[in-house]
């Protein structure tokens, strides 16, 4: 069984895709004011420094609504519900800060507002980044080259490590944001600042999206178009450059403990058994093992599943982990 709204999540590159190929020529990238893409241009603010409540994110400059405040910006939403705060300090029980990772077509608040309280309650200091964005397409991020946001990943980490004192972070990352921060482990120098690594839905060797992919491949230019204008797509194929070498010699990398949560109900992953991991340390978990009543699909298991958000919180904890069921604790 899947959800119906879900379904459309496939024709979303089409749509994106649409966007951008009607964005002018002379379109130039907005100002750049999320910490990812101060990061990417080698500009980011020194660790020290606290975000102001007056940025913007990536995308069109605030508009004035009438006879009202400018409306509230993600970066504002997200430090007055507890996440990407940098004065937080971790805890004795919880000493490593959490990066969430957004998936595909995502962004640093949209993707987290249900696990990022989830986690901000039981008392983590929580971050979340932009990554991966395309010049004139606002919100809908993570389309960008795979290799590039895995660089803006590292240096996010190296920011939120100098900001809260701690040696080592845990990511969590959702479809993309699963894989993504395998290439930062592996090629730039991650496995000594990150824990673990809990992915929900990853793609982590690639998909074919029910077949897509191959129906793509019948369609004369439609491969050139998505590479020359959402490469972060192609690079999520199974298939490509980039996952061959991210998974050649292995699918993981010493000192990381791992965690892919996935649901049998994927319908954007696909085969979901692809998301799993082989290597030590790797625990693979289908949710439907531990609740054959969970209907999440690649969405909601990101979004809004108690059953991925309780063993997310195993997976931080694990000394102190306690039974996932239908109904979890805590």
């Amino acid at each position: 069984m899947q959800l119906r709204w879900s379904r459309t999540l496939t024709v979303l590159p089409a749509l994106v895709l649409a966007v951008v190929a009607t964005t002018p020529a002379s379109a130039g990238p907005s100002p750049a004011t999320t910490e990812a893409g101060e990061a990417s241009r080698g500009t980011a603010r020194p660790a020290d420094a606290r975000p102001s409540r007056a940025t913007a994110p990536t995308g069109d400059s605030p508009k004035l609504r009438p006879g009202g405040p400018p409306p509230r910006r993600p970066a504002q939403t997200a430090v007055s519900s507890g996440w990407n705060n940098f004065d937080c300090k971790p805890s004795a029980a919880h000493p490593r800060p959490v990066i969430l990772v957004h998936g595909t077509f995502g962004n640093s608040l949209d993707n987290w507002l249900g696990l990022a309280p989830y986690l901000v309650a039981r008392g983590y200091c929580v971050f979340s980044l932009d990554y991966g964005q395309l010049p004139g397409v606002p919100l809908f991020h993570g389309l960008g080259p795979v290799d590039a946001s895995a660089r803006q990943l590292a240096s996010y980490v190296d920011r939120v490590l100098a900001a809260t004192g701690a040696r080592k972070t845990d990511i969590v990352g959702h479809s993309q944001g699963g894989m993504m921060p395998r290439v930062y482990l592996k090629f730039y120098g991650g496995a000594a600042k990150v824990n673990a690594l809990i992915g929900l839905a990853p793609d982590n060797h690639g998909t074919d999206v029910n077949g897509l992919t191959r129906l793509l491949g019948l369609l004369p230019g439609a491969k050139d178009h998505i590479d020359k204008f959402t490469p972060g797509l192609t690079d999520q194929i199974v298939g490509s450059d980039l996952l061959n070498r991210l998974n050649e010699g292995g699918d993981t990398v010493p000192g990381v403990h791992y965690t892919v949560i996935a649901t049998r109900y994927d319908e954007v992953v696909t085969p979901y058994k692809s998301q799993f991991l082989d290597g030590p340390d790797v625990r693979n978990v289908l949710v439907q093992d531990l609740c054959p009543l969970d209907i999440s699909e690649h969405l909601a298991i990101g979004l809004a599943d108690p059953v991925a958000f309780h063993e997310t919180a195993n997976a931080l904890d694990p000394a102190h982990a306690t039974p996932t069921t239908c109904m979890p604790r805590g």
